[in-house]
């Protein structure tokens, strides 16, 4: 595992987006895991730029999400289909039938389960898969104490993970409690990990992961088995590690 600290929440974007960007260039046709809420939003833009400016290429590539709210609409302002969509899909020259999002909608939701993590084997496995970090530990919707050998499933959402989630909406009664999610042990089989994390808020939950002890109770600990994982935060992410870490990673290509 690999902790990169960069100074602004820009710079940590800009690595991100480089780090994707290098995958895609050695591999057009890789399968990239994707991630929502906030802290991605600047690594997209980043790749919108890379794609309009410099000709990155995603017409071969194929996409996973990582969740989605159960009940929420498609064409919900705040589905992840409509944020993946706003914030990176109509902007770059992804083909719509490689891009892959759960369907909170769906009627048997455990059989949809069964069938996304059918269609990432099919697809030949994760080539890099984007992670963001909840502020308190969660990767995905995999919520402390979820199994750290889990696959895709619906998890009922952390008080905690409501509550920070609750600003995208009018009020807390209409934040979801269910979502389907990755699971972590979906999560470990990718090739690469790239988890991002910005902002005070997130100090404590990465000084878990990248210095306490692996569990289940926090559940980015897990990140710290994978092979070839790299954390980029930001510097007040990074307040409260313990041990000093580089500003640049050993190499760019992440192999």
């Amino acid at each position: 595992m690999e902790v990169i600290i960069k100074e602004t929440p820009e710079q940590m974007a800009r690595l991100g987006a480089e780090l994707i960007a290098e995958v895609v260039r050695r591999k057009p046709k890789c399968v990239l895991g994707l991630a929502t809420g906030s802290t991605p939003v600047s690594t997209y833009r980043e790749l919108i730029r890379m794609h309009k400016n410099e000709g990155l290429d995603f017409s071969r590539a194929t996409t996973f999400n990582l969740d989605e709210y159960v009940g929420l609409a498609h064409e919900h302002d705040q589905s992840y289909h409509f944020f993946m969509w706003e914030n990176l899909f109509k902007q770059i020259n992804v083909n719509p039938k490689n891009v892959h999002v759960p369907d909170g909608m769906a009627k048997d939701i455990p059989a949809f389960c069964r069938w996304y993590e059918e269609q990432i084997v099919k697809a030949g496995g994760i080539d890099l898969q984007l992670l963001g970090i909840g502020s308190n530990g969660h990767i995905a919707f995999n919520e402390p104490g979820s199994s750290l050998g889990s696959r895709t499933r619906v998890k009922t959402l952390d008080e905690r993970t409501r509550a920070d989630n609750a600003r995208f909406f009018k009020s807390m009664n209409e934040v979801p409690k269910y979502a389907i999610t990755m699971g972590i042990g979906t999560i470990m089989d990718a090739r690469q990990l790239l988890l991002l994390a910005s902002g005070a808020g997130k100090a404590e939950a990465i000084q878990k992961t990248c210095e306490g002890p692996i569990t289940a109770m926090v559940p980015a600990t897990i990140v710290q088995l994978h092979p070839k994982a790299v954390i980029v935060t930001d510097k007040a992410a990074a307040v409260k590690l313990t041990r000093e870490y580089p500003a640049e990673p050993r190499v760019l290509v992440l192999q």
